[in-house]
């Protein structure tokens, strides 16, 4: 892959958002409405609505382990079953060597699975053809063999992109994108689900839900897609949705919110009802909003603003209880002008604070050494500077590196420094 990051090759968490929010206000305007009034939305409810999963009693310490495009693993598509065990399981005892205790593992990159799935094919970052069974459940050997080692297995699940590409009759005959044209949106060279019909919220929840029955996973991860980042010059087509669905919001943007609060709403609830242990997670991009836009948000000037431009509410789903825990991928470094960890980490702080719902914080590891990133990240120190900062933080109760590649390559030494600075001993997450 060629170390890129997260959003760089258009698959997982908003790596490459730094460069989002380096371009500052340029990069993407505030969207028209919603306002004051739409940022209140859903916030009427009793904090704390959902049944609550157990929380975390120690220290946190993850990784994500992506599959999408074969970022993580499998080192490349079509291995035979025997090579992709090995090298998971090889990622599972680097998370060992590192001391951590989570691994973040992504079985849903892309309307498909990585477990025998009856709502969706197996995916083609396995065998290199989708729907061509790899002769192996990843996903139950992965929840097996981290519990084995001391560590909690997160599936991780998109639930609306369906392809990193937009062609329809690339998707294996039989898929639900091509059963339900109308529910599929291109944008930006890809394919989504579109977050505004009701079957497709209740299709992809059915399909997370599968998994959820099946294994003994610790919790249920979503990144940061929602609706797609913006791409300049193209518009999201959900017309025909809109004027079906969008009776009784004042614009589309509060709509497209509302659509996603049911998603996470929802799905907390099901989960709940199927496995009231269970936590739920998401990893949201870094910045909600600007101050600039909403005196609630954060002293930032970041290009893209969840809550405008994903329709992403990520304060509200903190501050209600919707969610077990958050993982901001607060992915720039100390002093970074337009969007400093020094800064994200205590608002997150203080959204998090007495709402009982874990905080922990998202590490750009992967930019470390990378050509082209400030100087700050070609310093060995600078992660391990980021876990010292973060401790003044009582709400902060631990971090998770992007990615599993790199918590095993060590760039500069970078991890290392993290694992003897501050981990220097194993902990369980819970007691």
């Amino acid at each position: 892959m060629g170390r890129m990051g997260r959003r760089a090759f258009v698959v997982t968490t908003a790596g490459a958002a730094a460069a989002l929010a380096t371009a500052g206000d340029t990069a993407a305007s505030v969207r028209s409405g919603g306002g004051a009034q739409a940022a209140s939305a859903g916030e009427g409810e009793p904090m704390g609505t959902a049944a609550r999963g157990k929380r975390a009693t120690r220290e946190f310490r993850g990784m994500w382990l992506a599959s999408v495009a074969n970022r993580d693993w499998p080192s490349r598509p079509g291995l035979t079953a025997a090579r992709q065990r090995a090298e998971l399981l090889a990622h599972l005892d680097t998370a060992v060597e590192r001391r951590l205790n989570a691994v973040v593992f992504q079985v849903r990159p892309s309307a498909d699975a990585l477990w025998p799935s009856p709502y969706e094919p197996w995916s083609q970052y396995l065998t290199g053809v989708q729907g061509r069974d790899p002769g192996w459940d990843p996903l139950g050997t992965a929840v097996k063999e981290a519990h084995r080692r001391g560590l909690e297995l997160h599936a991780w699940f998109n639930p609306y992109r369906v392809a990193i590409h937009a062609d329809p009759s690339r998707l294996v005959p039989g898929h639900p994108a091509r059963v339900h044209p109308e529910w599929v949106v291109p944008y930006g060279g890809k394919l989504y689900y579109n977050p505004g019909i009701p079957a497709v919220r209740a299709f992809v929840q059915d399909a997370m839900m599968d998994a959820v029955r099946r294994y003994d996973i610790d919790a249920v991860h979503f990144d940061d897609y929602f609706y797609p980042y913006p791409v300049a010059g193209e518009v999201f087509d959900d017309d025909a949705a809109w004027s079906r669905y969008g009776a009784g919001y004042a614009n589309r943007a509060a709509w497209r919110r509302a659509n996603i609060n049911r998603l996470v709403r929802e799905m907390c609830g099901r989960i709940k009802d199927e496995k009231k242990h269970l936590r739920f997670g998401i990893s949201p991009f870094g910045v909600w909003r600007n101050d600039s836009t909403d005196p609630r948000g954060s002293r930032t000037r970041a290009g893209v603003q969840t809550y405008d431009d994903l329709h992403a509410d990520t304060r509200t789903w903190v501050r209600q209880g919707w969610i077990d825990y958050v993982v901001p991928q607060v992915y720039w470094h100390m002093g970074f002008a337009a969007a400093d960890y020094a800064t994200l980490v205590p608002w997150w702080s203080g959204v998090a604070d007495g709402t009982g719902v874990d905080l922990y914080i998202g590490e750009a590891l992967y930019k470390v050494g990378m050509p082209g990133q400030p100087t700050a990240w070609h310093e060995p120190e600078e992660l391990s500077r980021h876990l010292t900062y973060a401790s003044r933080y009582p709400q902060v109760g631990g971090h998770c590196f992007f990615s599993a590649l790199e918590v095993g390559a060590d760039p500069l030494g970078a991890m290392s420094r993290v694992v003897a600075d501050h981990y220097p001993t194993r902990v369980r997450t819970a007691g």
